[in-house]
């Protein structure tokens, strides 16, 4: 008897169940706007340099009859392609006999310099960024993904900082302030004086969106009966993927930075609004001593779900009856020190840390740069977007009845494959290489789905924030770190595609060594992560390791002839204990 027994009693997944789903699973749709915002937020415009102040292109266009992009062939060079304009570079003279009609003068030789009067913006595409804002162009390059870097520097303090204080403070108070503070600090960034403000705001932001994300999985799962975590886990999902395609369709609308960085934010006083509905989890509450707190959610509840004869039979007793082992182990304080110290633990942690890692790793390499495909970053991320509807069926499919050890090497694996395909394919076949990007994608998208719920599976009540936290941590380390990868495609263009595909493989095989979840109950306790996936539970490890410091062979003794029975025993012992190490 435990938890899920008492979950079942008051209604299993009943009518409080589909609200709090939902409601805790809407802000998805933001939270995909967010760690996307970058695309459009920071899109690059054509652009070319700004000419001297004593010309006119509308002046000059008018004077020679000629049109405004003809007309900045006197000014602007060719790029190393010869295809367009240079968009670092003007002649330090205008050049007017380029403008003649059958002229072929070599402009290699003539005098060019830097954009000494900065740049002018095509706005057909973007009204406003902050690369055109803060002219983010040229050398000043680098600065723009510094913005999507820092974020994610915000997201993973987030997820070290938040994952710990909701073990604390539980799931539903760091929720509930992580909306609060995503949308004043969100909004804010929208009055952004000067890059350094928009950073500052946008790292705060990343912290906060750590906050949502890991909370709201913690809460979800936690009220969720076995029998439905994979159906209710995968669904919804799908608001991240429908928030890509809503992203889309609010940037092509606003095509003004600040505009959309209000409308993508606004939404969480919404939520936050609305999220005081939340009941705390009552594992949370049962082991952090605070039972009757748990008895009174469980009692709402029953009545929500039409279960009102549940209130009279659910009483205190019952409830220490069937979680008796849990709340003797909520006794103790844990850290994340406690996420490496037992033999099942370390491995799921060692384990997780390489997928969550190479699956973001992978996934923001493909979806933090659209623009280089050549297609209209709006449709592409459209198609990104939908890409994963799909995919994450599929891996509803192969979480129901293949397990989530396979789907989790198996997404990993293909994702890798396809990363791998694409470097043998042409550069000029475009199209080829858009859509194995959107495949590459997909199963990135799919083994996000996957480690998300099978996280949440493996980790114990006690300690499942922190290490929840711990895990993302090593995910927000990869996306900080995949577009670092994109600078070594100027030593090798197949370069950086080598390394996530890699990445994606070496993870794919720690996943193999990740105990199955599925139909299995969540454990509540480390005793129950070591008694399920690792044959021994703490005590009687610690206890065998005692026998095995006070015994050795040397040890048994003959006492008139005969060897004693407990020296034979703890013989046994250590002999049974050197052949599990072994295996």
């Amino acid at each position: 008897m435990g938890f899920a027994d008492l979950l079942e009693e008051v209604g299993g997944f009943g009518r409080y169940q589909w609200l709090h789903v939902t409601l805790i699973s809407l802000p998805g749709l933001m939270m995909a706007s967010q760690n996307l915002l970058n695309n459009f937020v920071s899109g690059i415009p054509v652009h070319h340099c700004s000419l001297p102040a004593n010309h006119s292109l509308r002046n000059l266009s008018y004077h020679y009859q000629m049109d405004e992009n003809q007309l900045l062939k006197a000014f602007i060079p060719p790029d190393v392609s010869g295809n367009r304009l240079d968009r670092c570079r003007r002649y330090v003279e205008p050049q007017w006999q380029l403008l003649a009609a059958n002229s072929s003068a070599n402009v290699s030789h003539l005098q060019t310099e830097s954009c000494v009067d900065g740049w002018t913006f095509d706005s057909s595409e973007f009204t406003a960024t902050t690369v055109s804002e803060w002219s983010l162009v040229c050398s000043l390059r680098p600065l723009k993904q510094m913005i999507q870097t820092i974020y994610m520097g915000g997201v993973l303090a987030g997820a070290i900082i938040y994952g710990g204080l909701s073990d604390r403070f539980g799931r539903r108070s760091v929720l509930i302030w992580s909306y609060l503070q995503l949308g004043v600090l969100g909004c804010s960034s929208a009055l952004s004086p000067s890059y350094s403000a928009y950073c500052i705001f946008r790292f705060l932001s990343g912290m906060a969106v750590s906050g949502v994300i890991l909370n709201g999985v913690s809460l979800k799962v936690e009220w969720i009966p076995t029998k439905t975590r994979t159906l209710v886990g995968t669904l919804t999902s799908f608001f991240f993927t429908f928030g890509q395609m809503i992203l889309a369709g609010l940037a092509y609308w606003l095509r003004d930075w600040r505009k959309l960085q209000v409308v993508v934010c606004a939404p969480q006083f919404l939520f936050f609004a609305y999220s005081w509905w939340y009941s705390e989890s009552a594992r949370w509450l049962v082991l952090n001593r605070q039972p009757e707190k748990a008895l009174k959610s469980l009692h709402r509840v029953a009545r929500i779900n039409g279960k009102p004869e549940m209130i009279n039979k659910l009483t205190l007793e019952v409830l220490h009856s069937h979680m008796h082992k849990e709340i003797e182990s909520s006794r103790e304080s844990f850290t994340a020190f406690d996420l490496l110290r037992t033999r099942g633990m370390r491995r799921i942690s060692i384990c997780l840390v390489a997928v969550w890692f190479a699956t973001s790793f992978a996934y923001y390499g493909l979806a933090m740069d659209l623009q280089k495909f050549g297609v209209s970053i709006y449709r592409m991320q459209i198609i990104f977007g939908a890409v994963d509807i799909p995919a994450k069926l599929f891996a509803l499919g192969m979480l129901s009845y293949l397990g989530r050890r396979f789907s989790q090497v198996f997404c990993l694996l293909m994702s890798a494959v396809i990363i791998f395909a694409n470097i043998l394919v042409p550069t000029e076949l475009q199209t080829v290489r858009t859509t194995l990007a959107c495949l590459g994608k997909a199963f990135t998208s799919a083994s996000f789905t996957t480690v998300y719920l099978y996280t949440g599976e493996l980790y114990p009540t006690v300690i499942r924030q922190t290490g929840m936290g711990f895990v993302s941590t090593m995910a927000r380390v990869g996306s900080m770190a995949a577009p670092a990868v994109l600078i070594l495609d100027e030593i090798l263009p197949a370069l950086p595609s080598l390394v996530y595909g890699g990445a994606a493989v070496l993870a794919g095989c720690f996943g193999f060594f990740l105990p199955e979840t599925l139909n299995m109950p969540l454990p509540d306790t480390i005793e129950d992560v070591e008694e399920k996936w690792s044959g021994r539970s703490p005590a009687s490890q610690q206890k065998e390791d005692v026998c095995l410091k006070e015994v050795s062979t040397d040890d048994v003794t003959l006492q008139g002839g005969v060897v004693s029975k407990e020296a034979m025993a703890l013989k046994e012992i250590k002999e049974e204990g050197a052949g599990l190490n072994a295996l």
